[in-house]
């Protein structure tokens, strides 16, 4: 039987100043595509429904292929504007959890009680927790085993503050996803040059954590969630 997959959006449309947000195309579409055909993708978010596309990764993502393909592909669609409430989701049903990124899971996930707690099961139990660019934001308060942060004595990624300072939305969320890694006791790594890419894979006696950079390690992302699901 194929392993289940559970992408988790955001139900943040807002930024601090009022202006869209929400998840972020090519970071839903690459590891979608590098998952869907060996894996029961089942998608996830705070409030259940349609989740909000942000309209800029639209933008961005106009002339990539996957991400158009994306937007038509009507079982991609029934999923991710059908959204099931994180609180009806039963983790026992699912081998692995990923976090799409955009700027909203730093405005909702990070704080979402259930959205901690899944992670917390996942995480504890040994599958893979996975997430991309602003993905890892949802794990700013999910704890291991020993108490201590996901993120405490590994190394992980995230959308760098680099990269948010040339995207100018430093002060328009909460915190900034790099340095939620290094307040938790984590080592922050990246790739050499901005938006690059870069994917973390750590396994350690609580779990598997997998962090990806960026958009342009969205698709590695997704791989490493495959390959850690294979050797399970």
């Amino acid at each position: 039987m194929a392993p289940s997959v559970l992408f988790v959006l955001t139900s943040a449309d807002k930024l601090l100043d009022g202006s869209p947000t929400g998840w972020f195309l090519p970071e839903a579409a690459h590891p979608y595509y590098a998952l869907h055909d060996k894996a029961e993708i089942i998608w996830a978010s705070p409030k259940g429904g349609k989740a909000p596309l942000d309209p800029g990764s639209v933008e961005f993502a106009k002339d990539d292929a996957e991400s158009q393909k994306f937007l038509k592909d009507e079982k991609a669609k029934a999923g991710y504007e059908h959204t099931k409430k994180l609180s009806e989701i039963d983790p026992a049903k699912f081998d692995a959890i990923f976090y799409v990124g955009g700027h909203g899971p730093v405005l909702d996930l990070a704080t979402d009680k259930e959205s901690i707690k899944l992670a917390e099961t996942f995480y504890q139990s040994g599958r893979p927790t996975a997430a991309v660019c602003h993905g890892p934001a949802a794990l700013h308060n999910v704890k291991g085993k020993d108490g201590k942060s996901i993120f405490a004595g590994r190394e992980a990624t995230a959308f760098s503050n680099v990269e948010e300072e040339q995207v100018q939305k430093v002060d328009k969320i909460p915190f900034l996803p790099e340095e939620s890694i290094k307040q938790n006791g984590g080592t922050y790594v990246k790739a050499s040059d901005a938006w690059g890419e870069k994917v973390v894979v750590s396994k350690n006696a609580d779990g598997i954590l997998i962090t990806g950079q960026n958009p342009s390690s969205a698709t590695a992302v997704g791989k490493a969630i495959l390959e850690a699901l294979q050797k399970a």
